[in-house]
């Protein structure tokens, strides 16, 4: 790779921003995308351009179909922020750490929020609010508050929600999220927002223990990363 390719490489990397690029693996020439932006010797058509584009949004790198040009893919590190350091949150933790996310815990409770219940993880004892506004979750950031406290999910669901984080969910029944979107409406968050809220957070799969519920949190956060509706019985769901 040239210098001034690696360096705009690089600088999207210190950004967080996604990029792609393109190798005519016969002359050698390459193309880098950062966004809408183009730097190098390659001339790409659009048919390069789409399949590169859709490689990106599969986050694999490979050959396209034309078996002359190689797209490699270089995106920010997965991340997750969970709100609550709970007995669920300890179940989550490791199953997302396996997964790919770089996590961390947030809990104003010093009580919980040890290093003996969260050995090795990015503790933050601030408020929630604070705290993810610091974090500033990205595009490859999900967001899940598992507190069932209102005074530190609700905060956290409000900055989440200013963010461009790919998943935002909150834990408790659906009586529950439905009280929580009525604090989150006096707020003058507007519906188009809320939507954005997963709650009950995780997919329907009958969870119970905090292992279960966290691994229908992280199958629904999965399903929402990679574009793909949850399968219901072996048929997707509308």
């Amino acid at each position: 790779m040239k210098r001034p390719l690696l360096q705009a490489l690089l600088a999207a990397q210190v950004s967080k921003r996604p990029a792609l690029l393109v190798t005519d693996v016969v002359s050698g020439r390459q193309l880098l995308l950062v966004g809408e932006e183009r730097q190098g010797d390659l001339e790409a058509g659009q048919e390069i351009l789409e399949g590169a584009r859709e490689r990106l949004q599969q986050d694999r790198s490979g050959m396209l179909e034309d078996g002359k040009h190689f797209v490699q893919v270089f995106l920010p590190p997965l991340r997750l922020a969970i709100v609550g350091a709970v007995h669920i949150s300890q179940a989550l933790v490791p199953m997302a750490a396996i997964a790919g996310y770089e996590v961390t815990v947030i809990d104003p409770r010093q009580a919980w929020a040890t290093e003996a219940r969260f050995p090795g993880v990015n503790l933050i004892t601030e408020w929630p609010d604070e705290a993810l506004e610091a974090f500033q979750p990205d595009a490859r950031t999900a967001v899940v508050t598992l507190t069932h406290d209102p005074k530190l999910d609700d905060p956290a669901l409000v900055q989440a929600l200013r963010s461009q984080a790919f998943y935002i969910g909150a834990l408790g029944s659906t009586r529950t999220h439905s009280r929580r979107l009525e604090r989150l409406r006096a707020e003058g968050l507007e519906e188009t927002a809320l939507a954005r809220i997963h709650g009950p957070a995780g997919l329907a799969i009958g969870a119970r223990s905090p292992a279960e519920i966290a691994l229908a949190v992280l199958a629904q956060m999965t399903s929402v990363l990679r574009r793909v509706p949850p399968l219901v019985r072996g048929k997707e769901t509308s």
